[in-house]
């Protein structure tokens, strides 16, 4: 079996092609492709989101593939009308947001993904905006590297907060929000949970949840129904001086809420790794905020992401060959 693996420099061709070997052998032709993505953000192309690559440059490589596994490559409606010997796509991510679903389905070529590759890393990120954002540690940082020595900070005005005994309320409950819940309760933090699709019980409203959390950390997926989830109207059901933790995705929170609410002090802090505009564009409000933590979409960012999704992926194709 002739196979594609259209890799990048997080999620190499190296990587997968190693784990590929490992579960199969060297029967099968693997052939290899690498996008410029990190180093090239990724857009839409064509139809799909989150993709990079040329389209050209896919089809060529496609001659005579039958399964390929990509992260990036952007497996559109024309790539996949010229993949003649296609039968599976593997995308090493959570979802497969680069690939034409529909189209793939309309020509028979299956389609796989690997949920949960990123699972620990984004709850470790997860954990460590929480306790940035409640001790207010960028800010601290910054005095110090400035020759500072602020002992005022001790003041319990200024004084932080612990996660222990804190009620945090996760408004998610799949493999990343399942991680952080068993997290928080080494740190003996009470959790809530919301998620209507998820075999848990807690509570039965995000209104609930909202009113009864010191932190809310989202770990939903954006839906048109999860969309500007937590808005003005939903910050204003949390304690006063709460914080917001979001590494899900940026379209679940209207930002220019989050921003008023930060500048009142209704908001305590807040600690975010997704925007609803990536890059942040300049100017934005949410650079200048108070009491905010902010990171560039890395929760996800480690080694063992990487391995974790190349071992996946090969798994997936080995299960299909099965």
């Amino acid at each position: 079996m002739k196979i594609l693996v259209a890799g990048d420099h997080f999620v190499t061709p190296e990587l997968v092609t190693a784990a590929l070997r490992e579960r199969m052998g060297a029967t099968h032709e693997i052939t290899t492709l690498t996008s410029a993505w990190p180093y090239q953000p990724f857009g839409k192309i064509g139809e799909v989101d989150e993709a990079c690559g040329d389209e050209d440059e896919l089809i060529a490589a496609l001659a005579g593939v039958e399964v390929a596994v990509t992260q990036m490559a952007p497996f559109t409606a024309r790539v996949l009308a010229e993949a003649d010997a296609l039968r599976l796509i593997v995308c090493t991510r959570g979802g497969p947001v680069n690939v034409n679903v529909a189209a793939a389905a309309e020509r028979g070529i299956e389609v796989r993904s690997t949920p949960g590759r990123n699972a620990p890393a984004a709850a470790e990120h997860t954990l460590a905006l929480m306790l940035a954002a409640l001790r207010r540690l960028p800010d601290v940082h910054a005095t110090v590297r400035a020759g500072e020595w602020r002992s005022d900070l001790y003041a319990l005005s200024a004084a932080g907060r612990e996660l222990s005994g804190a009620t945090v309320g996760l408004v998610g409950y799949g493999a990343i929000g399942a991680r952080v819940a068993r997290m928080l309760e080494a740190f003996d933090a009470s959790v809530v949970v919301y998620d209507p699709y998820a075999a848990v019980e807690s509570v039965s409203t995000l209104e609930e949840l909202l009113s009864r959390s010191g932190v809310v950390s989202l770990h939903a997926r954006l839906t048109a129904e999860t969309h500007h989830l937590i808005d003005e109207a939903a910050l204003a059901r949390m304690p006063h001086g709460a914080v917001l933790v979001n590494t899900a995705r940026g379209g679940l929170v209207d930002y220019d809420a989050v921003v008023d609410a930060l500048e009142s002090g209704r908001l305590g802090a807040a600690a975010f790794d997704v925007f609803e505009a990536e890059p942040i564009p300049a100017g934005s409000r949410i650079l200048t905020a108070p009491n905010v933590v902010l990171t560039p979409h890395l929760a996800g960012a480690t080694v063992q992401t990487a391995e974790r999704a190349a071992a996946l992926a090969a798994e997936a194709v080995a299960s299909f060959l099965r």
